[in-house]
This record gives C-alpha cells, structure tokens and sequence, in this order.
C-alpha cells in the first residue's frame, strides 16, 4: 500500500495545487467575459474534482486500514499471537482517522468559502474582517492544501508501521506453522 499511496497523494496533491493555480490565475471574476467566466468554470471544475480525488485517497487509507486490521484480529486469534498486535494495528488507525475527517472537514470548508466568494453565486458574501471573500477564500484553500499534504505525510508514516506490523504478523505465522509441520509458502 505505500507504495500505492505515493502517486495517490502526489496527484491528489497536484490537483489540489492545479485548481488553486487556476483561481489564481482569475483577475476579476465579476468581469462579464466569456474568457473570464470560463477562467472560473475551469477552476470550478478542477476544485471539485481536486476536492473527490483528495476524498478518495484519504477513503483508500481507511478502507486499507479497516480491511488490515481485521486481517491481523482474524490472524490473531487463529494462531494466538500476541494481542498487542491487534492493539498497535487499532491505535494506528484511530489515529489517523481524525486527520482524514480533518482534512476532508477542510476541504468543503474551502468549497464554501469558494462559492461564497464567487459573485454569481445568490449568496453574495460581503467577506470578514477587513478581507474580501476571495481573499479568505485564497487563505482557506492554502491551508487546506498545506494540511492535506501534512496529513499525507502523517498517512505515509502510518502506512509504513501498519506495514512493519502486518510483516511482523507473517513473520509470527510462518514460524507457528513450521514449527508444526503445515506447508508454508515461500
């Protein structure tokens, strides 16, 4: 799964940096030309295909996480191996989820602001605190791509001791069971 996870994360990271180099890229998008408005359609479209793919990596991790660690309770209890195992396998992954939920949390929070500040849209935001809409729109967007790519990170890092815990697991299974005489592979 890491080595899965890596290409995800790069074009999930892209992709979030594309739909934000687009918005950009927007001078004034109250400007009725039709360069301008399909200068905001493009960043529209890009944002929400940005914000499903960035969903879909973090989705991956939990799904692998949920799967590996009933895998290891399954293999642990068949081959009474230390419990511990399934412990370390739950606290990765309950601490993970509050990041994933965080960044996902982000990610529509960065949406809203994004359609609040798009003069088309019926909810005409007059923004906050002295910053205009698309300025806090811009600060939002920023932040939520420097937390989706620290979670990231923080993911990696879990993967990779998910993945000494599953070896560690094998390892464990594989001596039992040649210990006992059952056939092994590999």
């Amino acid at each position: 799964m890491v080595r899965i996870f890596l290409p995800l994360a790069f074009v999930s990271t892209a992709s979030l940096l594309l739909a934000m180099g687009l918005g950009f890229s927007i001078e004034d998008p109250k400007v009725r030309s039709i360069a301008v408005q399909a200068g905001v359609q493009y960043h529209f479209l890009a944002a929400l295909a940005a914000l499903v793919f960035a969903t879909l990596v973090h989705a991956i991790v939990l799904t692998y996480f949920m799967g590996t660690g009933r895998w290891i309770e399954e293999t642990s209890s068949a081959y009474r191996l230390d419990p511990n195992l399934h412990t370390q396998s739950q606290t990765i992954k309950y601490r993970t989820i509050p990041l994933m939920v965080l960044c996902f949390t982000m990610l529509v929070f960065t949406g809203a602001f994004g359609a609040a500040a798009d003069p088309a849209s019926p909810m005409q935001s007059k923004g906050w605190g002295g910053y205009s809409p698309g300025a806090i729109h811009s600060f939002v967007a920023i932040a939520t791509i420097a937390a989706n790519l620290f979670v990231n990170w923080l993911e990696f890092k879990a993967l990779e001791r998910n993945s000494d815990l599953i070896d560690q697991v094998l390892a464990e299974v594989r001596r039992i069971r040649l210990e006992n005489g059952l056939a092994v592979d590999g």
